[in-house]
């Protein structure tokens, strides 16, 4: 399957879609997303013509009616839809947060530990996360990994946490 281009637009509103539609299951009004996004209903209903066009959204009608997204949107947002995700503790201002899924932790820069960042992707919306905020995630399952670091950027439209790591640990034996 060739991937879409979307622009970063479309691209926020589409996970916008996805992020409300998997909190309720309910199709989404576009003035809901709007709100979220702070842009205006119209430029919403617009861009949903176009993302209907290329398969990502559909429009269901009636007064309880809105937006759902398709299975192409979570291929074109790159999300594997995950029914028994394994849970990673994430914990924001030293709360820890119960509905969040991870999604992916990349490293970057490993082989500068003063440098070190990871990139962190949620499957939800990353709204409430600020830069200069302290997070910690994991540890993860499988290899125990814990990091602990503060959120240096957010990218909303692709839900990612850039984190200037400050510890990143595994147990020794476990």
């Amino acid at each position: 399957m060739s991937s879409i281009e979307l622009t970063e637009s479309q691209k926020t509103i589409l996970q916008e879609l996805v992020d409300l539609y998997r909190d309720t299951e309910d199709a989404v009004k576009g003035e809901t997303i709007a709100e979220q996004i702070d842009r205006n209903p119209g430029t919403i209903r617009n861009q949903m013509q176009s993302l209907k066009a290329l398969q990502l959204v559909e429009g269901v009608p009636g007064p309880k009616g809105g937006y759902k997204p398709t299975a192409n949107a979570y291929n074109a947002l790159d999300i594997e839809e995950m029914d028994e995700a394994e849970s990673v503790p994430l914990g924001h201002n030293g709360n820890p947060i119960e509905e969040q899924v991870i999604q992916e932790i990349n490293l970057m820069s490993v082989h500068h530990p003063e440098k070190c960042r990871a990139e962190i992707r949620l499957q939800g919306s990353v709204r409430d996360f600020h830069e200069g905020d302290s997070i910690t995630v994991g540890p993860t399952p499988k290899s125990n990994l814990a990091i602990t670091g503060t959120i240096d950027g957010v990218v909303n439209a692709d839900n990612k946490l850039i984190i200037n790591t400050e510890t990143m640990e595994a147990p020794v034996d476990q």
